[in-house]
């Protein structure tokens, strides 16, 4: 896995290499999803991945996702799922408590929204779709307090962070995705 920052045309961005390989950029923030509902990124990927499955483990890739994690109260957790919870991160698995993960699909339709193969703690929605814009910059916008509303039933927690991730790990396969500005409003 590979981050750096290139320039297309005229602005610089991010672009990120993953050859069976996952990894994130993460950029923890404190902000108030209630007055800033809306987020909006660029986002542009070279090709999809042929073995990806949004409903399984091994087939979990994704060649752009975008996370929007939430500082999630623990103690809302039933003491099951914070025992795992407590339990994987002694171990060093950072286990979000609430994330919305917005993925660029190649087969599920847009709108798509599925709990991740791994953890009912993330939502995954399908914000974009299929070969049409394959080398395209893509503008997304999508209300994440309304997202989490949808996903958890209840009001969104304050956000914490936001992850950029371009993931084959489980399928093997290779992907190339510029990442371009991420911000938050009204």
């Amino acid at each position: 896995m590979r981050y750096s920052l290139v320039r297309d045309g005229d602005t610089v961005v991010l672009r990120a290499d993953a050859e069976a390989s996952m990894a994130g950029v993460a950029h923890p923030l404190k902000l108030d999803a209630r007055a800033h509902p809306v987020i909006e990124w660029r986002w542009k990927i070279f090709n999809l991945l042929k073995k990806s499955d949004i409903a399984t483990k091994k087939g979990d890739d994704f060649p752009a996702r975008v996370y929007v994690l939430f500082d999630y109260d623990i103690r809302k957790l039933p003491f099951s799922a914070r025992a795992r919870i407590r339990l994987a991160r002694l171990y060093g698995a950072d286990v979000p408590l609430a994330a919305l993960c917005y993925v660029w699909d190649g087969k599920a339709a847009v709108g798509t929204s599925v709990w991740s193969a791994y953890t009912d703690r993330v939502r995954v929605i399908v914000a974009e779709s299929g070969a049409a814009n394959l080398g395209k910059w893509v503008t997304i916008r999508r209300d994440v307090a309304a997202d989490f509303r949808a996903a958890f039933g209840e009001e969104p927690p304050e956000i914490s962070g936001v992850i950029l991730a371009t993931d084959t790990d489980n399928t093997g396969e290779s992907a190339t995705a510029f990442y371009g500005d991420i911000r938050f409003t009204e």
